[in-house]
C-alpha cells in the first residue's frame, strides 16, 4: 500500500496494490499493522454504505462533536466521486481549508479523514456506491454539518450549483464562519 500525505498532512490518500490479470484483480484494501505504521492506532467500529443514482449528487459536507468525533477511511468501491475533507479543528494552521482526491473504482484510491474534519463528496458518475469505516458510532443527537458550497472554504466542485443533486438537510447547514469552535 502507498500512503501520501495531502497538503494537510493528517489527511491520508492511501491506494492499495493490485495484482491483476485476465480474470481481473485482487487487493488488499485495509491492513491494520500498515495503517497503524503510516497513520497511527485508530479502531475501526462502524462500517457505512452509501448508494448514489445521480452523477453530480453532493453529500455533506458532515462532521460529528467531541468525544463522537469520528475519523473515516473512504472508498469507492463502484463508480467514482470526489471526495472532500475540510479542517474544522480552530487554531489549526489548515483551519477552514480543504483535501479533495478522486476516488473509483479504477484507481482503487482510499482517503483517511480524520476527527475534526468535515466530509463530503460528489459523485463523478452515475450508480456510484461510497464505502467509508468509522473509528465512532454514528449518533444523531452529535451530529452536524457545514455548508457545502461556503464561499469561504473556496472548493471548486466538479458541478454546477445548478446541476447539484443535494439534499434540504444540506442545504441548510450553516457557513464557516457560523460553527463554534468544535475542534479546539
Amino acid at each position: 500500500m502507498l500512503f501520501e500525505q495531502t497538503s494537510i498532512p493528517e489527511v491520508v490518500l492511501i491506494t492499495p496494490n493490485r495484482m491483476e490479470d485476465e480474470r481481473g484483480y485482487f487487493s488488499e484494501t485495509f491492513r491494520s499493522d500498515q495503517f497503524e505504521a503510516n497513520i497511527g492506532s485508530f479502531a475501526f467500529v462502524q462500517e457505512n454504505l452509501s448508494y448514489s443514482r445521480k452523477a453530480g449528487t453532493v453529500r455533506g459536507l458532515h462532521y460529528q462533536l467531541a468525544p463522537h468525533a469520528q475519523g473515516k477511511l473512504v472508498s469507492c468501491p463502484v463508480g467514482a466521486l470526489w471526495d472532500v475533507a475540510v479542517d474544522l479543528r480552530h487554531g489549526s494552521p489548515t483551519f477552514g481549508r480543504f483535501v479533495a482526491a478522486e476516488l473509483s473504482d479504477e484507481n482503487g484510491r482510499q482517503l483517511w479523514i480524520p476527527p475534526g474534519f468535515a466530509h463530503g463528496f460528489c459523485t463523478l458518475k452515475p450508480e456510484t456506491t461510497i464505502c467509508y469505516k468509522v473509528t465512532a458510532y454514528y449518533k444523531q443527537e452529535v451530529e452536524r454539518g457545514l455548508f457545502w458550497n461556503d464561499p469561504a472554504l473556496e472548493i471548486t466542485w466538479p458541478t454546477s450549483i445548478a446541476e447539484a443533486v443535494v439534499s434540504d438537510k444540506d442545504k441548510k447547514q450553516p457557513r464557516l464562519n457560523e460553527l463554534y469552535a468544535n475542534f479546539a
